[in-house]
């Protein structure tokens, strides 16, 4: 059994609305609004890393929880846009965080990779105990990369999110998930190694529109949940348009499904830990109110975990 004790994020200073965008893209603020839901996103630094922004994730997590690094078992770090190919960040962060054996696992996954860190950590926390997962995107160094493509260009901004889980104790116990990959449509989104983003649109959304609700109503059916008895859904924030449309298609109220896109774009795989540390700071549910995580990605990727307050 393990459980979800806590949450952090960070997000960089530096802020971009849609006029900042506009111009440069040659389109209105307001095509840019309907067509993404987003208004404004963050920005990281010229010298800002992936694993600068991991380490100030984490260190809020770990605050917010009272806990200190070295009595983390594991580390578990999310990233799709770490600025070299190997290593990966998870040892960097690590490191920073003072720790000099603890095992730290990247997983290069874009936009899911919060969610199947989430899952693989509720399964090793009764072997690692205290489980650290961080998100970290920057995704500003490749959608806002000259020449600008208008699509990718206002879709995305930069942050990271943290979740500590553990073995014994904490508010939200997790009652189940479940993970799918369908390699099959791969080259419908994929960032090369000369760093520019190939993503085709339409296959994105329609694969996105299926395997999200279909990710959801799995982990509901098997545990005999209703989805108009869960408390919130924190999904991946790709699209104000796709998260609406998840609560069409589970005939749920659009405020069951929590969004912060608005203010910070889609951050890929660090966006469902900073929408759940938001969320999380700001809310108490009752005992026994289920909480429902979904997220899809490159891949395509995809899954959904149950939580339940105890």
């Amino acid at each position: 059994m393990a459980y979800l004790r806590e949450f952090g994020a960070y997000v960089p200073p530096c802020v971009v609305d849609n006029a900042g965008l506009a111009t440069r893209l040659g389109v209105t603020p307001e095509w840019i609004l309907d067509v993404s839901g987003i208004e404004e996103r963050r920005i990281a630094g010229a010298d800002e890393s992936v694993a600068d922004m991991g380490v100030a994730a984490a260190n809020d997590c770990l605050t917010r929880a009272g806990l200190s690094a070295d009595r983390l078992g594991m580390i578990v770090v999310a990233s799709g846009t770490h600025e070299r190919c190997f290593p990966g960040p998870a040892c960097t962060i690590a490191a920073r965080l003072g720790l000099k054996q603890t095992p730290a696992v990247d997983i290069p996954m874009a936009s899911a990779g919060a969610l199947f860190g989430m899952s693989l950590a509720s399964r090793l926390a009764a072997i690692y105990g205290h489980i650290l997962v961080v998100a970290s995107e920057k995704m500003s160094a490749i959608a806002l990369r000259e020449p600008l493509d208008r699509n990718v260009a206002i879709l995305f901004g930069d942050g990271a999110g943290a979740c500590l889980l553990s073995e014994d104790s904490g508010p939200v116990r997790v009652v189940d998930s479940v993970l799918h990959t369908d390699g099959n449509f791969a080259g419908d989104l994929r960032l090369s190694h000369d760093g520019w983003l190939e993503m085709n649109g339409r296959s994105v959304i329609m694969q996105a529109s299926r395997k999200i609700p279909a990710g959801i109503n799995e982990i509901l059916e098997r545990n005999r949940v209703l989805a108009s008895d869960v408390e919130i859904f924190l999904m991946h924030q790709a699209n104000q348009n796709l998260i609406d449309k998840m609560a069409r298609t589970l005939n749920v109220p659009t405020q069951k499904f929590f969004s912060n896109i608005a203010r910070y774009g889609n951050t890929s795989s660090a966006s469902m830990l900073i929408a759940a540390s938001e969320w999380w700071s700001r809310n108490q549910p009752a005992p026994g109110a289920d909480i429902c995580f979904a997220g899809f990605g490159a891949g395509f990727h995809w899954g959904a975990l149950l939580g339940a307050w105890v």
